[in-house]
């Protein structure tokens, strides 16, 4: 009796050895007597006790850090940038048997490349082409883990740190950027309106009533405000003009001797 009771805990043992479970997520390798014999689906799987191995993988996607890394751009401006990088595995057995830890290499190989790929780039093309960066990031890294059946999906800048001294510089060029455009509107502003001006000088001219009812329209303009004192504008040739006929009409009278003593006009004998 007590040797089939050990034969029935050798037995347990056994089967109990031999019972793995992969999850959905997962993929397993099976090596036996260290030589790879297959991948197993998810699922309740067996193997033999001492001779089988059975290493899981996961298939899930997963989110890598890359730390940040003190990078010298094309134009010599030392920027800290770090990144994010997603990946998952696409063969169970290449990342098993290719290479000993893709997590740890897939890290390193990132940081250099991170800092290859920023380094060919000005700092201008960092801060605004991130996605050409991103994407060579990832063609690079994809060529690499592909031979240990690993595929990068995304790669991500997360943040570019500039020197204090380069955020002032930047500054003052965004600054002087601002006023330029600004002096520019003002200009464009002042050459429509020199060109209205223009328009409506010469409409003037063809239509010299217009100008009476400018005046006009002025009068009421500043008879709003309730001032003690208003100026008239009246146009300056014109007036001149009348003063110069006055006076000419004046010499004429008192040349033909029609002015009497006390300085009035005589008003001409009817023939």
């Amino acid at each position: 009796m007590t040797v089939w009771l050990i034969i029935a805990a050798v037995v347990l043992v056994l089967l109990a050895l031999s019972i793995r479970i992969v999850k959905q997520y997962e993929k397993g390798v099976l090596f036996r007597l260290g030589r790879v014999i297959g991948v197993r689906e998810p699922g309740l799987r067996l193997i033999i006790p001492v001779i089988d191995v059975l290493h899981r993988v996961s298939l899930r996607i997963v989110t890598m850090p890359i730390q940040s890394q003190g990078i010298i751009t094309r134009d010599n401006v030392s920027v800290d940038v770090s990144a994010v990088a997603y990946f998952r595995v696409v063969d169970a057995t290449k990342s098993v048997v290719a290479i000993e830890n893709a997590y740890a290499a897939i890290d390193q190989i990132a940081q250099t490349t991170l800092r290859k790929v920023v380094g060919q780039h000005t700092l201008d093309e960092t801060l605004a082409e991130t996605d050409k960066i991103n994407s060579g990031i990832r063609q690079i890294l994809d060529v690499t883990t592909t031979e240990w059946g690993v595929e990068v999906t995304l790669v991500e800048l997360k943040d570019i740190q500039l020197p204090e001294s380069m955020k002032r510089a930047m500054a003052k060029q965004a600054e002087a950027e601002r006023e330029k455009r600004a002096k520019i509107i003002n200009a464009e502003g002042e050459s429509q309106a020199a060109a209205a001006l223009g328009d409506a000088s010469d409409t003037m001219m063809a239509h010299p009533l217009a100008l009476q009812l400018r005046n006009l329209q002025s009068l009421v303009e500043i008879g709003v405000d309730k001032n003690t004192t208003v100026v008239f504008p009246a146009p300056l040739m014109s007036t001149i003009g009348e003063l110069g006929t006055f006076l000419a009409r004046e010499a004429a009278a008192a040349v033909s001797g029609k002015v009497v003593p006390n300085g009035e006009r005589a008003v001409p004998a009817a023939r």
